[in-house]
């Protein structure tokens, strides 16, 4: 949705981003109070308490994907009525926007499944993130740049914030496997299925 908002001047899909967007704050709260909760009444023991531990750490990280998220949609918003991201990168951002989403919807997979394989695939993803990113960042310091500083300025932070967002997918990856298993993801030796 921010992608769209941001990529179609849609001032109307850029305020819903940001109102869903608002709604993982509440979620994170209830979230960590009910963990606070659980640690004080419970009193876990080893395997209990990562797994707790872990998920506020996974809340985190799904926290910030939704803060990355708003501020693309900020950005659509800020800018209105005009477009946010000049003709020559907008492929470029549709690609990260759309990476982001697979990203996404992968991470909601593995902490559905726990599946290592899945997860080392995230690590994997990244990697197309990480190369839009760097084309990107090429457009906007090539020396046909035409669009003006205010759009440089604004297309580097969106990738910036694209880039972030795919980093924390796959820390949801890890995480979630760690959560899981209790073996750290850097010690095993996952590929990518």
């Amino acid at each position: 949705m921010a992608t769209d908002a941001l990529l179609g001047a849609d001032l109307e899909l850029a305020e819903r981003t940001i109102d869903y967007c608002a709604e993982t704050v509440a979620m994170r709260e209830n979230t960590e109070h009910a963990a606070v909760t659980l640690l004080a009444l419970e009193a876990p023991v080893a395997g209990e308490l990562r797994r707790v531990v872990t998920a506020l750490q996974l809340v985190d990280d799904l926290t910030r994907m939704s803060t990355l998220t708003e501020h693309i949609a900020r950005t659509a918003r800020r800018r209105h009525p005009a477009a946010a991201v000049p003709a020559p990168v907008r492929n470029l951002v549709s690609h990260m926007g759309e990476t982001a989403v697979d990203l996404a919807d992968a991470a909601v997979g593995v902490l559905t499944t726990a599946d290592p394989g899945d997860a080392a695939d995230l690590d994997a993803r990244d990697d197309t993130m990480d190369d839009l990113h760097r084309d990107l960042l090429a457009a906007i310091l090539a020396e046909g740049w035409d669009n003006g500083t205010a759009a440089a300025v604004d297309v580097t932070l969106l990738g910036r914030y694209y880039e972030r967002f795919a980093d924390h997918a796959v820390e949801v990856g890890r995480r979630t496997l760690y959560m899981t298993t209790g073996q750290r993801p850097d010690d095993t030796a996952l590929q990518p299925g």
